[in-house]
C-alpha cells in the first residue's frame, strides 16, 4: 500500500518534556513569533519524506514526495523502487482522492484525514500535517500563553489545546517538541529554518503510531501547478473503500 511493512522493532526513547508547572513567560508572543517566523510564512512547500517507525505494531518504511499549499491542499506520492508510484493522494479542502496505480484502485472524494489515517495511521488534516512538518506544530499557531521551565525550556500555548516546547539555544529559542490532542511531536534535528527530522507519536495506545520522517529537498514558497492537487484517474480504475484501505494498511489486525 505504498509503505513497506516489516517486523516490529524497538523505538527510540521519547524526549522528556518539562513536567514542572513553570513560571509565566511575559514575552511569549515575541519569542513565538521569532521562533516560528519561517513556518508561519510558508504558503507552499514541497519535500521528500523518508518514513520509518511503526504503525499498529508493525514496522513501516517508505518514501513519499509531498506538496502543500495553504490553506488545505495536499499531494503525496509514494515512491516505489521501480515503476509507477505506489500511491497518489491529492485534494483540496476536506476531501481527497487516493489512487493505487499498481492495483488500479481508486478511493474518490473521501475525507483527507480518513485516508491518511487508514494509509499511515496519522489521522490529521493536510493543514495540520503541514504545520507539524514545518515546525509550527499547529496549522494556526497564534500564541495564547507561555511558561518558562527548568533546564532552559519554555512552552508556548497554542489554539486547539496544542503546545510548542522550545529550548534555549544561544540568545534565541529553538522549537524541540510539541503536543496536540492525540499526538506528541519531536524535532530532533533542524536544517536552517525547518526541521530535518520530525517524530510523530500517538498519545492513544489504541492508535499505536510512532513514525519518524527525515525531511529532505524541502523548498518553500515554490509555484505548484493547481493540477497537482487533483488525481488523473484511469477510466477503468476499480473503486476502493476506506474499510478496504484500512484492512490492507499498517493498522490492520493480526
Amino acid at each position: 500500500m505504498g509503505f513497506s511493512v516489516l517486523a516490529s522493532g524497538c523505538a527510540p526513547r521519547l524526549l522528556s518534556l518539562p513536567a514542572d508547572p513553570g513560571n509565566p513567560l511575559p514575552d511569549f508572543a515575541r519569542i513565538h513569533q521569532q521562533a516560528t517566523s519561517a513556518c508561519t510564512g510558508v504558503r507552499t512547500l514541497t519535500a521528500e519524506l523518508s518514513l520509518s517507525g511503526r504503525a499498529g505494531g508493525r514496522a513501516v518504511r517508505g518514501r513519499a514526495i509531498a506538496g502543500f499549499e495553504r490553506p488545505d491542499s495536499l499531494r503525496l506520492e509514494g515512491v516505489a523502487p521501480l515503476g509507477p508510484p505506489a500511491f497518489i493522494l491529492a485534494g483540496r479542502g476536506d476531501t481527497a482522492t487516493l489512487l493505487l496505480p499498481r492495483d488500479n484502485r481508486v478511493l474518490r472524494d473521501a475525507r483527507a484525514v480518513d485516508i491518511l489515517g487508514a494509509l499511515t495511521g496519522v489521522a490529521l488534516a493536510p493543514a495540520d500535517l503541514q504545520g507539524i512538518l514545518t515546525g509550527c506544530v499547529a496549522s494556526m499557531p497564534g500564541a495564547v500563553g507561555g511558561r518558562l521551565h527548568q533546564n532552559g525550556w519554555a512552552s508556548i500555548d497554542l489554539p486547539g489545546d496544542a503546545t510548542l516546547y522550545l529550548e534555549r539555544v544561544g540568545a534565541g529559542w529553538q522549537p524541540r517538541a510539541g503536543r496536540r490532542p492525540g499526538w506528541q511531536i519531536e524535532y530532533p534535528a533542524w536544517r536552517g529554518a525547518f526541521p530535518q527530522t520530525v517524530r510523530l507519536r500517538s498519545a492513544d495506545p489504541k492508535v499505536n503510531v510512532d513514525l519518524t520522517a527525515a525531511v529532505s529537498q524541502l523548498e518553500a514558497a515554490v509555484t505548484i501547478d493547481p493540477a497537482a492537487f487533483a488525481v488523473a484517474v484511469p477510466a477503468d480504475a476499480l473503486p476502493l473503500t476506506i474499510s478496504e484501505l484500512r484492512d490492507a494498511g499498517p493498522l490492520r489486525g493480526p
